[in-house]
């Protein structure tokens, strides 16, 4: 009788560790990766799979594309398995990764100090620097500094640091916070606002497609203050998440110039 038990207790724990294992990151052969699919030229959605899109798992019209799709596409390659791209508002990608409904954020995230309490980051995929996105015929497209920006109404993507650099600019009217970038540049055209903080690359998309935005770029001691960490835009994950070495291993392997590239590419492919 006792060694009956023990057989059925190892029984168990093996039946037990097997469960486990499978719900482990990667054991479908799947990497999971979420992004809003509404950030170009980082993410976006479309209605075909043209220039590399990635079916999206959780919308069945919908393929993604951008930046961080192609990038994903790569570390996915690298690693050996298949990309699952999970679409996922803002406000519920570190939730997702915590709770291990996705096994990586790839969305234009910044590695702040505070996103680093709750999750991990791999080395940093793109460096950019932070700009207003204006109306070309606007009063503040000759805008030079932020200080120019005196009583416009301005706002920024919610938990983002774009939102907060705001309060930097004297006498600022700062606007609420909005959800999403495609938020933004509606009320932006609507005339509800003067002006939202974006990083360049995304300005240089939203001027790409619509016709009558620009932005204001600054030099370096006319802009934002921001910690480098900021500037910076890295892969988040679980903490002590065994994809972190390999993760890092495989944008080791993308040079700076293809980086550019595949960036250009995003700029020019957000505009179709």
């Amino acid at each position: 009788m006792k060694n009956f038990k023990k057989a059925v207790v190892l029984s168990l724990s093996l039946i037990l560790a097997l469960s486990l294992l499978s719900g482990c990151s990667g054991s479908s052969g799947k990497l999971r990766v979420g992004m809003e699919c509404d950030y170009a030229p980082f993410n976006w959605t479309q209605a075909d799979d043209k220039n590399g899109a990635i079916a999206i798992s959780n919308d069945s019209t919908g393929y993604a594309n951008g930046y961080d799709v192609q990038m994903a596409q790569k570390i996915a390659d690298s690693l050996g398995m298949e990309l699952e791209i999970v679409k996922t508002d803002w406000d519920g990608l570190i939730p997702a990764i915590t709770s291990g409904k996705i096994d990586l954020v790839i969305a234009g995230m910044s590695p702040t100090d505070e996103r680093k309490e709750v999750i991990d980051f791999s080395d940093y995929y793109y460096e950019s620097d932070l700009v207003i996105v204006v109306k070309k015929d606007g009063p503040y497209a000759g805008a030079v500094s932020i200080a120019d920006f005196s009583g416009a109404k301005i706002t920024g993507q919610q938990n983002t640091t774009h939102y907060n650099v705001i309060d930097q600019i004297g006498g600022v009217d700062k606007q609420e916070a909005l959800p999403d970038f495609s938020s933004m540049m509606n009320s932006l055209k609507s005339g509800f606002i003067d002006g939202y903080v974006s990083e360049r690359p995304g300005a240089l998309a939203a001027a790409r497609v619509h016709s009558d935005l620009s932005f204001v770029g600054f030099e370096a001691d006319k802009g934002f203050s921001y910690d480098v960490n900021e500037s910076y835009i890295s892969i988040g994950m679980k903490k002590g998440s065994s994809l972190k070495n390999k993760v890092n291993e495989a944008l080791a392997k993308i040079s700076k110039d293809e980086r550019a590239k595949i960036m250009n590419t995003a700029i020019e492919d957000s505009a179709e």
